[in-house]
C-alpha cells in the first residue's frame, strides 16, 4: 500500500479525450517516476463535454465519459498493481445546472419548495420582485425574454416516455408544474378537438380524477403521469393540441397563453444579463450555470458523499482534495462530518486519511486548524518560492517603469478597491442585494435598529466588503474566534473612516451583527437570531467569491509591475523574500503543517511554472529589460491601433504583452500557434481586467485591435526586427529562467510538504491561463525520456537543456532520494545552514533531518552573475561559497563545511545524503553524494 502521506503527487486532467483508461495507460510512468499519488480532477458525473470536471451534475455516479464503472475499474487496478495511491478533487460546494442534465435541479424547477432537493440549493425564494408567488430566477435568455417568446425560442413540448411537460429553450429543459397538467390538458384536448375521442375522454377522465387548481400533488404526481403515459393515443392528440402553445410571430393568444403558463412556475425566465441584479440562488462566483450547495443540510451531505465513502470503504481512494472551501457555509462543521464519514468508511481501527484543502491565504494570513485537514494544495508556497527567486534590487527599477507606462504608483490597494467596485456594481450585485435587504431586515425587527434606513446599511456594508483584507472569516454558529473578529474590527474601523454620512453608530450595529454580538447583547427582546446567523454565515459566503474575483480576476489583469507575482494566492505588489525570512517560513511549516502540498503549476495558475521563472529573472537584467521594452514600444509604433480616443492595446496592456511573449517564447525553434494562443490570452486578459472591454460589455472594437497588434506583432516580415530583438532577449531570460527553475524544482521537492506536479511540466512549462495550460500532454515523449534518464549524461542534458529533459531527468533524481528516504522528507525538521563567501547571498542551504538521517540541500538564485546575464551555462568554479554544515558527516564535507563549486558540479543544486554525527560515527562509511556526478 501506498504510503498514506503522498510521498510526491502528479494532478491530471480527466476529459473524454484522456479518460480512466488513458490514466491508467500513464501509471507505469508516474511510478517509474517517483510518484506515490495520482491526483486526479474531479471525475463524478459532469456536463457532457466538461473539459474541467468542475460542473457536476450527480455526485452518486462516475461520469460515463470518462469510462464510468468499468473504466474507473482498469484505473484502480492499475493503481493497484503499480502500488500507487488516488486523491479525488471533491467538489463539495457546487453543481452544474440549467440545460436537461441535473435531476436534482430538474426536480426543483418542477417542485419549487415542495421538492425534496429544494433544501440542497441555496435560493431565495421571496427575493423575486412583481411576482405573487416565490421562484427562481433563470438567467438563460439570449436574448429579452419577449422577444424569445415572440419569435418562438420557447416551445412547450410533451414527453410520452415520461408523461410529462417541459419548456424547452433550446437546449434548456424547464419541467412544468404537474399542478398546472389539468388545465394544460383541457386546452390541448380542446385544441385538438379530441374531446369525443376515446383518447380524449381518457385524458379528460383523468383529469377530473384530480379536481381543484393544485392537483396532481407531489405524491399524485407519479401515478398520473403513469396513467397519461398508458392512454393509447394520447401522445398524438397531445402533440397536436399543443399548437394550443405555440408562440410565435403572428400568434398573439397562443404567445400570452404559454407566457401565462411560464408565470406560473416555480422559476422566472430572463435575459442573461439579469444574473449581475436579479438572480437570488447562490452561484460559484459569477457562474450562473453553478449553482451552490448547502452541504450544511445533513441530507446534502450524505447524498454527495455516498460514492465518495463507497470509494474509500473499497480502498479505491486514499485521499481527498477539497475544491473552494471558502464557499461553504461553515467549513468547521463540514469537516468534522467528513472526518465521521471517513471514519466509518474505514472502521475505526483504521489509521489517518490524506485530506487537504484549496484555500487561497493572503499575505500574513494564518490557516485555521480544521479537524483532519494536513493542509492546503500549496500556492501559498508556490508565491514563497517565487518571492525567493526574485532579485529586490532589479524590482525598484521595474516599479518606476510600471509607475511610467501605467501612470500609477506600484500600489495595489487601491487597484483592489477600485476592482471591487466594480465587481459589486456588476458581477456580484445579486448576493449583495440579498445581504442587504436581509440586514435592513434585522434591523427593522428590533425598536432600538429600525431606523437604519435600507440605503445606509447598503453603504455600510459596501464599505466593509471594500475594506475587507482577505477571502473569508470563519465563524460558526456559536460566533467568531479572536482573529475572525480582529477581522471583522479592522475592516469596520476602514470603513468608518470613510464614513461622512451623519449616525456612525451603524458600524456598531454592523459589526455586532458580524460577529453575531447582538445575539447576547439582549436576550429580552433580541433581533431574529436565525436571520442573524444566516445573514452572519452568508456573508462569509460572499467575501470569498468578493475577493477572488476583484484580486485573482480582475485586479491581476490591471496590475502588471512584475507578472511573476500575479498568480494565484500571490501579492502582485509583493517584495523579495530574504533567505533569512524564507527559512524562518519554513520551520513554522515543518511544525504547523509539514504534510500541506506545494504547487508550482495548477489548472488554476494564471501561467507555466518556468513562464513565471522567466519572469522573475527579469528582476536580474532590470536595465536590459528597461531598454528593451522603450525600443520595442518604438517599434511597434505603428502596430498600435487608434480610433479617436481608443488604442489598442493600452500602454499598461502593451507592456503586459511584452512580459507574456518573454514567458512563453521558444527556447529553440519556432511556434506557429503562438499568434493564436497570444491573441485568445489577450481577449481573456482584457475582458478580466474589464477597464477597455469586459465579458458583460465586450467592447468589440478594441477586441479587434488587441486581434491586429497581436498579428502584426508577430509577423515575421512586418516586424523582422522587434522579433529579432525579441528573440535576443528572450533566450538569455530563457537560461535564466530554466536555471531558476531547477532551483524551484529542488525546493518543491525537499522542503517541508508534498510536492505536487502538474501533468506535463516534467519538461518546460510555458503556457499561459486556462485552457491554454490544460492542452493535451504527450506521455509517450515524457516516457521515452525517462527511459533515457536512467543514467543521465548531464554534459548532454545541459548542452540540450531547451528541449526540457534535463527538468525531467532532475525531477526523478529527486523523487528517487525521496522514496529512499521517505521518513526525512515527510516528517523530518527543517534546519537552515549558513553560508559564508562572496556569493553567500545566492546560496540557499538547508538540512532535512529526522533522527540520525538527513539530507543537505544546497541551491542557487539570481544567477545571471554567474552566466554573463544570461548568455552561458554556469560554471562550478564561479561560485565563492561555503555551507557550514556542523554535527553532519557527508561526502566532501571537511570539518563540516561543504564548498559550493565542489557541489554544482554540473547544476546550480546538490543534495546530499548525511548523517548526524555522534561519537559513534566517526571512521563510519559515509552516504552518497546525490547531487549530479561529475
Amino acid at each position: 500500500m501506498p504510503p498514506w502521506i503522498p510521498l510526491a503527487t502528479y494532478r491530471l486532467q480527466l476529459t473524454a479525450d484522456f479518460n480512466f483508461e488513458a490514466a491508467a495507460r500513464v501509471v507505469p510512468y508516474l511510478k517509474a517516476l517517483g510518484i506515490s499519488h495520482v491526483y486526479a480532477s474531479p471525475f463524478m458525473k459532469a456536463r457532457k463535454g466538461s473539459t474541467h470536471g468542475y460542473d457536476i451534475t450527480d455526485h452518486a455516479k462516475l461520469n460515463p465519459e470518462l469510462g464510468g464503472e468499468e473504466g474507473f475499474a482498469k484505473l484502480s487496478a492499475a493503481l493497484k498493481a503499480n502500488d500507487l495511491g488516488l486523491i479525488l478533487d471533491f467538489v463539495p460546494n457546487h453543481v452544474g445546472v440549467h440545460f436537461d442534465d441535473n435531476p436534482w435541479w430538474l426536480d426543483v424547477l418542477e417542485w419549487g419548495q415542495a421538492s425534496p432537493h429544494a433544501a440542497s440549493f441555496d435560493i431565495d425564494w421571496d427575493q423575486l420582485p412583481y411576482r405573487a408567488r416565490g421562484g427562481v430566477l433563470l438567467p438563460i435568455i439570449g436574448t429579452s425574454y419577449g422577444h424569445a417568446l415572440e419569435h418562438g425560442d420557447i416551445a412547450l413540448r410533451y414527453d410520452p416516455g415520461e408523461g410529462s411537460f417541459s419548456c424547452w429553450y433550446f437546449e434548456h429543459r424547464l419541467p412544468i408544474a404537474p399542478e398546472r397538467y389539468g388545465e394544460m390538458l383541457r386546452i390541448i384536448i380542446k385544441e385538438a378537438g379530441e374531446e369525443s375521442s376515446d383518447a380524449g375522454k381518457a385524458i379528460l377522465e383523468l383529469v377530473s380524477r384530480y379536481p381543484g387548481l393544485r392537483h396532481p400533488n407531489r405524491k399524485e404526481a407519479p401515478g398520473f403521469k403513469a396513467a397519461l403515459k398508458a392512454i393509447p393515443g394520447a401522445a398524438e392528440i397531445i402533440a397536436h393540441g399543443l399548437s394550443a402553445y405555440k408562440a410565435g410571430e403572428g400568434r398573439p393568444a397562443q404567445t400570452q397563453a404559454l407566457h401565462h403558463l411560464l408565470e406560473r412556475q416555480h422559476y422566472k425566465l430572463g435575459h442573461w444579463r439579469l444574473a449581475s441584479s436579479d438572480i437570488n440562488y447562490r452561484r460559484f462566483f459569477d457562474v450562473n450555470t453553478l449553482a451552490g450547495l448547502r452541504v450544511e443540510d445533513a441530507a446534502t451531505f450524505e447524498a454527495i458523499h455516498r460514492l465518495v465513502k463507497r470509494l474509500i470503504a473499497d480502498g479505491q481512494l486514499q485521499g481527498l482534495r477539497l475544491d473552494h472551501i471558502d464557499g461553504l457555509r461553515d467549513p468547521a462543521q463540514y469537516f468534522q462530518r467528513l472526518r465521521r464519514l471517513i471514519r466509518d468508511a474505514r472502521g475505526p481501527a483504521a489509521g489517518p486519511f490524506y485530506v487537504v484543502i484549496e484555500k487561497i491565504l493572503c499575505e500574513h494570513e494564518k490557516l485555521p486548524s480544521f479537524a483532519g485537514v494536513h493542509g492546503t494544495t500549496g500556492y501559498e508556497w508556490m508565491n514563497v518560492i517565487t518571492q525567493l527567486l526574485i532579485d529586490q534590487n532589479g524590482l525598484e527599477p521595474l516599479d518606476e517603469i510600471w509607475r511610467q507606462i501605467s501612470n500609477k504608483p506600484p500600489k495595489l490597494a487601491p487597484v483592489i478597491k477600485e476592482a471591487k467596485r466594480r465587481v459589486l456594481e456588476t458581477l456580484l450585485t445579486s448576493e449583495f442585494i440579498v445581504l442587504t435587504r436581509l440586514l435592513a431586515r434585522i434591523a427593522n425587527g428590533h425598536y432600538a435598529t429600525r431606523d437604519y434606513s435600507e440605503d445606509s446599511l447598503r453603504q455600510a456594508l459596501e464599505l466593509y466588503v471594500l475594506h475587507f483584507p482577505v477571502y473569508r472569516t470563519y465563524l460558526t454558529g456559536a460566533g467568531p474566534t479572536e482573529a475572525d473578529r480582529k477581522l471583522i474590527n479592522h475592516a469596520i474601523a476602514g470603513a468608518r473612516a470613510e464614513w461622512f454620512a451623519s449616525d456612525g453608530s451603524i458600524f456598531d450595529f454592523l459589526r455586532d451583527a458580524l460577529t453575531m454580538d447582538l445575539i447576547k447583547r439582549d436576550r429580552t427582546t433580541t433581533h431574529s437570531v436565525p436571520r442573524l446567523r444566516r445573514f452572519a454565515l452568508k456573508v462569509q459566503q460572499f467575501t470569498g467569491p468578493m475577493m477572488a474575483k476583484s484580486l485573482e480576476d480582475t485586479g491581476f489583469y490591471r496590475f502588471h509591475r512584475l507578472l511573476a507575482l500575479n498568480e494565484v494566492g500571490g501579492d502582485p505588489a509583493a517584495h523579495a523574500l530574504s533567505i533569512g525570512d524564507f527559512h524562518a517560513l519554513m520551520r513554522q511549516r515543518a511544525k504547523h503543517w509539514p504534510h500541506g502540498m506545494t504547487a508550482t503549476a495548477s489548472h488554476d495558475t494564471k501561467r507555466g511554472e518556468d513562464a513565471r521563472t522567466r519572469l522573475a529573472a527579469l528582476t536580474e537584467l532590470p536595465n536590459d529589460w528597461t531598454s528593451a521594452v522603450a525600443r520595442w514600444k518604438t517599434m511597434n509604433a505603428p502596430n498600435v491601433v487608434t480610433d479617436g480616443h481608443m488604442r489598442a492595446p493600452s500602454a499598461a496592456f502593451e507592456y503586459m504583452l511584452y512580459q507574456t511573449l518573454v514567458g512563453i517564447w521558444p527556447a529553440t525553434g519556432s511556434d506557429d500557434s503562438m499568434p493564436e494562443r497570444l491573441q485568445a490570452y489577450a481577449l481573456k486578459a482584457a475582458r478580466e481586467g474589464k477597464e477597455e472591454t469586459s465579458w458583460l460589455n465586450p467592447n468589440e472594437a478594441y477586441e479587434n485591435g488587441l486581434r491586429s497588434f497581436i498579428a502584426r506583432m508577430l509577423d515575421r516580415e512586418r516586424s523582422a526586427e522587434f522579433l529579432q530583438a525579441m528573440e535576443t532577449l528572450a533566450k538569455r531570460v530563457a537560461l535564466l529562467g530554466a536555471l531558476n527553475s531547477l532551483t524551484q524544482l529542488t525546493l518543491k521537492a525537499t522542503l517541508p510538504g508534498v510536492p505536487d506536479f502538474y501533468q506535463g511540466t516534467e519538461f518546460w512549462d510555458l503556457s499561459m491561463v486556462d485552457p491554454d495550460n490544460r492542452r493535451p500532454v504527450d506521455f509517450a515523449a515524457r516516457e521515452r525520456a525517462l527511459r533515457d534518464s536512467e543514467t543521465p549524461d548531464w554534459t548532454d542534458l545541459i548542452a540540450h537543456w531547451p528541449d526540457g529533459r534535463i527538468k525531467l531527468a532532475w525531477t526523478r533524481q529527486l523523487l528517487k532520494l525521496r522514496n529512499q528516504l521517505p521518513g526525512v522528507f515527510t516528517d523530518g525538521s527543517y534546519e537552515p545552514l549558513d553560508v559564508s563567501g562572496r556569493d553567500a547571498d545566492h546560496i540557499i542551504a538547508f538540512a532535512r533531518r529526522r533522527g540520525r538521517e538527513a539530507v543537505i540541500v544546497v541551491v542557487a538564485r539570481a544567477l545571471a552573475p554567474f552566466t554573463d546575464s544570461g548568455r552561458v551555462w554556469p560554471h562550478a568554479d564561479a561560485f565563492d561559497a561555503i555551507v557550514h554544515s556542523p554535527g553532519y558527516t557527508a561526502p566532501q564535507m571537511q570539518d563540516g563545511a561543504l564548498s559550493v563549486s565542489s557541489l554544482f558540479t554540473h547544476l546550480p543544486a546538490a543534495l546530499l545524503a548525511a548523517r548526524v554525527e555522534n561519537s559513534a560515527d566517526h571512521g563510519a562509511r559515509q552516504a552518497p553524494v546525490l547531487a549530479p556526478p561529475t
